[in-house]
């Protein structure tokens, strides 16, 4: 079974912990997290700051669940000006407020957002050193000859590229994690800045049994004790005087010290727990 490589971190990041219970609930995924097995779930801690570890000023927190069919993740988000205008999936949802799976294999790692609408944006990433003929990661949906193919790193993103030890990545612009259900709960209204909103929730379902590229060879659904690299963030487009603030603010389970989402080795450590809910 591969193991992630050994990478020197920028600053002195101890990643976070989250236990993740299982359960046998059944769960319809329509953004309701008043379920009661939701209101069971441990949530995590209230996000920090992407680079400081400082509170983040708007309420957000998340929880997660596992099953024999499913990984569940929730998210609750305090915000008093709902906003969202992209309704085209895979449009650049980081450009206005969202939040953020990230989901890490030793070699490769998975990115969902999802904004107010609904609307989803996934990329699937794969080490440049990795992807190599008779690999793990030589399969057809890994073709670079086909499908939809960007570079994380490369020459429009040098600052990027020089800042992770591993380099460029293949990033698979086109690739949809299967079976996922998602849906979102909006406490207030959308787009009409003239009153006070409350919130949003999000609620996403990821099937075992597509994670098998991640797992790369793990057990799956994880086995009591395991541990997998995921991370969780937030993104806020805010306006102060008239004038966008650049960049988005970012918040997340577990910081990283520097503004980049993109490092698997930083990310939060779930831990599964065979303890029920």
């Amino acid at each position: 079974m591969a193991s992630p490589k050994v990478i020197t971190m920028p600053g002195n990041i101890e990643p976070e912990v989250y236990h993740c219970y299982r359960t046998y609930t059944p769960l319809e995924i329509d953004g309701n997290l008043e379920k009661p097995v939701w209101k069971k779930a441990r949530k995590s801690k209230r996000f920090v700051d992407l680079v400081s570890g400082r509170p983040a000023f708007f309420e957000t927190r998340l929880a997660c669940l596992a099953d024999d069919h499913y990984f569940y993740v929730a998210f609750w988000l305090e915000e008093p000006d709902l906003q969202a205008q992209l309704a085209e999936r895979d449009s650049f949802l980081w450009l206005e407020n969202d939040v953020e799976v990230f989901m890490a294999g030793p070699d490769c790692y998975y990115e969902l957002q999802i904004n107010a609408l609904g609307t989803i944006y996934e990329v699937f990433y794969v080490w440049q050193e990795a992807l190599q003929p008779g690999g793990f990661f030589d399969l057809p949906e890994f073709d670079l000859r086909r499908g939809k193919v960007d570079v994380l790193g490369g020459f429009q993103d040098s600052s990027r590229y020089g800042r992770h030890p591993r380099g460029r990545r293949w990033a698979f612009m086109d690739w949809d994690f299967p079976g996922l259900k998602w849906a979102v709960k909006l406490d207030g209204s959308l787009n009409d800045s003239s009153d006070i909103d409350r919130g949003w929730t999000v609620e996403l379902a990821f099937p075992w049994s597509g994670f098998e590229v991640l797992a790369q060879g793990r057990p799956l659904p994880p086995s009591p004790g395991d541990i997998w690299l995921m991370n969780f963030f937030r993104f806020e487009a805010l306006e102060a005087n008239g004038r966008k603030i650049e960049p988005s603010i970012g918040w997340s389970l577990s910081p990283h010290g520097v503004y980049d989402s993109h490092w698997p080795e930083l990310f939060a450590r779930i831990v599964f727990l065979k303890e029920l809910i």
